[in-house]
């Protein structure tokens, strides 16, 4: 699969993927919540019955591109699926002008002369492992894209190659590409009766080798302040200032438990926006944590800081809306080992160094665990993620896609054991 053919399909098909703006928005009510996931969806969906794949849908009630490759052997063998998400965080996403930089020498890449933007070795210093690859990135003022159009292209390139090459035997296959993953809908949207799998994979985020079995417990806070809003001469007695107030309350968060403050195992609260006026105030924040009993305990100090300060009005000026967004998946993981173990034996076969290890994160997997479908987290190959810096190697993405057809065979060779 490294031949030129493969290496040029998995570059173009990403390139022509990430210029299209599909940058989710919470603030939409429409499924998917922005035009430019359906955009993507509709092309996906027209690619892949190019490529000779029948059982091809797209779903306008929850957004999904639903794919079905029946197995081509007579043994019994458990369908896997495969997922990767349509949309793009919250980060410039118009106009995407993606860069291939052939034979990358390992040094400073110049993003966009005229603005003189420069990803440079210096902060980023894996760029070296990347030597001698084509690495492609943005022009640096707008996101690229490969979390997780990465994953679409490796996984529709896959399906390609398995198409071409019906003497590579497996038993049946089913993907989804699905919308605003970023935002934490549409997994909870998918109906899975369509996707008819004992066990999948996301491939989101995450180097070559990475299995990732374990996320955060995640919420989302939304805190609303009413204040008085009077002449300041008239003030005494009569103002509450909203803005005052919104300060007031965040100075109670614990200041150490933060992004830039935590790694590894540690949970956080991180104020995501916060908007004021004398009249009225919003405060926006997530919630993060692998413990379970920390996460309800973060949960618990909001509801403590803002009951205290409500005790000093007449009635509540201070209204809180905590609502539970994703759970951690390990634990019913760990009840499944044979996933786990599928992917670390296809990758020794790969001659990847296995880690497992825990995602600071969430993804589709935590809703589609949630809901009776297991599914830990491999990898794309990209790097830099949600922002102007984001990278990833043509090479990378086509190494993600071998794993994809490696870890088909290997299924069905441990079904024959």
């Amino acid at each position: 699969m490294n031949d030129k053919k493969y290496l040029k399909f998995i570059e173009q098909t990403f390139i022509k993927y990430a210029q299209i703006n599909t940058r989710s928005d919470e603030n939409s009510e429409r499924v998917p919540t922005t035009a430019g996931q359906v955009r993507l969806a509709k092309l996906i969906v027209a690619d892949l019955k190019a490529l000779g794949l029948e059982n091809v849908i797209y779903d306008e009630q929850d957004g999904y591109v639903v794919a079905a490759l029946q197995g081509n052997t007579d043994e019994s063998v458990d369908p896997i699926g495969f997922i990767a998400h349509l949309d793009t965080a919250d980060f410039a996403a118009e106009n995407i002008q993606p860069q291939v930089h052939a034979n990358y020498d390992g040094q400073d890449v110049v993003l966009n002369q005229a603005k003189g933007i420069m990803m440079r070795v210096s902060e980023f210093p894996n760029l070296r492992k990347y030597r001698g690859q084509r690495l492609i990135t943005s022009d640096g003022t707008t996101l690229l894209g490969v979390d997780d159009k990465a994953g679409i292209a490796a996984i529709v390139t896959a399906l390609k190659y398995l198409l071409e090459h019906p003497e590579i035997k497996h038993g049946p296959v089913s993907v989804a590409f699905g919308p605003d993953e970023e935002i934490g809908l549409g997994a909870k949207r998918f109906d899975i009766s369509k996707f008819n799998v004992k066990f999948a994979y996301t491939l989101d985020n995450g180097l070559p080798g990475q299995l990732e079995d374990e996320t955060f417990n995640a919420a989302q806070a939304k805190i609303t302040i009413r204040g008085t809003a009077v002449h300041p001469g008239d003030g005494y007695g009569l103002l509450v200032n909203a803005a005052t107030l919104a300060n007031r309350l965040l100075s109670h968060l614990p200041s150490d438990e933060v992004p830039e403050l935590s790694k590894e195992r540690g949970g956080f609260l991180l104020v995501t926006e916060v908007k004021a006026t004398i009249a009225a105030a919003q405060i926006n924040i997530i919630i993060r944590d692998f413990e379970h009993q920390q996460f309800l305990a973060k949960k618990k100090l909001l509801r403590e800081i803002v009951t205290q300060l409500n005790q000093e009005f007449t009635e509540p000026r201070i209204k809180l809306d905590i609502k539970d967004q994703y759970y951690n998946i390990k634990e019913v993981i760990k009840q499944h080992p044979y996933i786990t173990q599928l992917v670390l034996e296809t990758y020794r076969q790969l001659g990847l160094k296995p880690i497992v290890h825990l995602f600071r994160g969430g993804t589709d997997g935590n809703a589609l665990t949630e809901k009776g479908i297991p599914t830990p987290n491999l990898f794309n190959g990209g790097e830099n993620f949600h922002g102007p810096f984001e990278f990833v190697t043509t090479e990378a993405m086509l190494l993600t896609s071998r794993t994809v057809v490696a870890l088909l065979g290997e299924h069905l060779r441990q079904s024959r054991a």
